[in-house]
Parts: C-alpha cells; structure tokens; sequence
C-alpha cells in the first residue's frame, strides 16, 4: 500500500538530457515547440510544483543548458546509459527524495507530478497498465542506484509502484521527427 506524506520538504527533480538523440536528429531538450524548448516547458511545468530543478546533460549542451539558470551537471560517459545520468543527479541532490524527468517523455500532467511528489515510495505513473515517466525515487532507491553500476537499467534496480493516472499521453516519447510534430499538435490542441 502506498504511504501518503503529509509535510512535504522541497524535492528535487532531475532533467535528464545527456542522451545523443542520434534517432531525432538534434538534441530533444533543445527542440522548439512554438517557440519554447522542450527543456523550458518542462522546468516551467516542475516549477509549478515548487520543485528545485538538477539537468543532467553531456558536455556539448552545457552552455546552452546553463542559459536556463538551473543547477546544470555534466555526465562526463553519457553513453554508459541512463542510470549514469541520474546517479550524477542523485550525487548534487539537497532533497531525500527526487523526480526523474526524461526530457523525451513530456507527456505527463500536473495531477500527475502532485501523486507522485506525495508520496514516499518509489512510483511511476501508469495508463492502462504501463508504467511511464516521471519516476519519484524514495531515499533507499536513490542509495541503491547510486550503488549500481550506470551502464545497469534502472527497472534492474528498482521496482516503482504504478500509480493509475489519465494522462492520454504519458507514453509518449519522443525519438523521431514525427513524435516531434505529434508533440506540436498536442501542446496546440492541449495544454501538456
């Protein structure tokens, strides 16, 4: 059963954007979605929940990440996987407990991120059974993953709970020019 906390202290989310987007082309944080980066859209949205914001990017984005005045880390062997990425995170945390956001999965809402940020498991979002993003880590799941070789799968190291929410698209996930154009559609159509 998922343990609900009742006083919250300031949580950190960690924006993972060090993945090479060779499928997409160009770097996916950076991408322009009427005029807004995919990064900004998404810090402004984790904003809205007063969480404090780690990006965890590769060397060639730092200075463009850096422009956006958040807390900006380097994950200096992007390609030893995503555990990397968020075991960098983990290790510049001031929070016990922290938000994973890939920044190639924007499909969640702001209902969405309150279940999660109150609660004090380890949980993902689910639709239909699937899990999604973002992930909230408890504090032994973030011990455990900073523990973990980073090349080893985060589903290999931790076991979120699956939390049902209505996000019609929590799964998307953007790797090709067409998910691009299916995100422009969504955030004129909705407000993702």
């Amino acid at each position: 059963m998922m343990k609900t906390v009742v006083s919250l202290s300031q949580i950190d989310a960690i924006l993972l954007t060090a993945g090479a987007s060779k499928r997409l082309g160009e770097p996916k944080a950076l991408v322009d979605i009427h005029g807004e980066s995919l990064i900004q859209i998404l810090i402004r949205k984790l904003k809205q929940k007063k969480l404090r914001i780690i990006i965890v990017t590769r060397a060639e984005l730092f200075n463009e990440m850096e422009k956006l005045g958040e807390k900006v880390v380097i994950n200096t062997q992007p390609e030893s996987g995503r555990t990397g990425s968020i075991q960098c995170g983990i290790k510049e945390l001031e929070s016990e407990r922290c938000l994973i956001v890939p920044v190639d999965r924007p499909g969640f809402s702001n209902t969405t991120i309150e279940k999660l940020i109150n609660s004090e498991n380890t949980c993902c979002p689910s639709k239909n059974g699937k899990g999604g993003h973002p992930v909230i880590l408890s504090k032994e799941d973030c011990e455990k993953i900073l523990s973990s070789n980073p090349s080893t799968p985060l589903r290999d190291i931790i076991n979120p709970i699956k939390v049902e929410v209505d996000d019609e698209f929590l799964h998307l996930n953007i790797d090709f020019p067409e998910d691009l154009e299916k995100l422009r559609e969504i955030t004129i159509e909705h407000d993702l």
